[in-house]
């Protein structure tokens, strides 16, 4: 990675203010790079809660899947030396609600056989009772 080589140079020389603007660079592009990551969970997770509410049904495959991403957006969002969380309830709220529309978009393939377009499934579901659904999964039970 460039930006790598370009630190250790900036902090032979001495330079650390710029040395510390490219490690918040770095911090950036690793913050994108988790909510990606939780992004693409999220469209997997929400997936199966609006198949099921759309069905009003459940399988066990939905089920495992929706324990499997809820686990892993937890697990992407949780940070490990420093402690905490990369997400708040708030940034995790605005990254299912963005992930949201391609949930959409892919169950309207699945529900009832591809019978609705995206834009009709999205008028049968609930969208907050899934988002809220989905938090309510995702955060730490205390």
């Amino acid at each position: 990675m460039e930006e790598l080589l370009e630190l250790k140079d900036l902090l032979l020389k001495g330079d650390v203010p710029a040395a510390l603007k490219i490690v918040e660079e770095l911090e950036e592009m690793s913050r994108k790079d988790i909510i990606k990551t939780i992004r693409s969970y999220a469209v997997i997770l929400l997936l199966h809660l609006i198949k099921q509410q759309a069905e009003n049904r459940t399988t066990r495959f939905w089920e495992v899947s929706i324990r499997n991403s809820v686990r892993e957006i937890q697990r992407e969002n949780k940070r490990r030396k420093a402690g905490g969380y990369y997400l708040t309830p708030e940034e995790l709220l605005e990254t299912l609600a963005e992930a949201y529309l391609n949930a959409i978009d892919e169950a309207s393939l699945e529900v009832a056989e591809g019978l609705y377009e995206p834009e009709a499934l999205a008028e049968i579901v609930d969208r907050e009772v899934i988002l809220d659904r989905a938090m309510s999964l995702i955060l730490p039970q205390e």
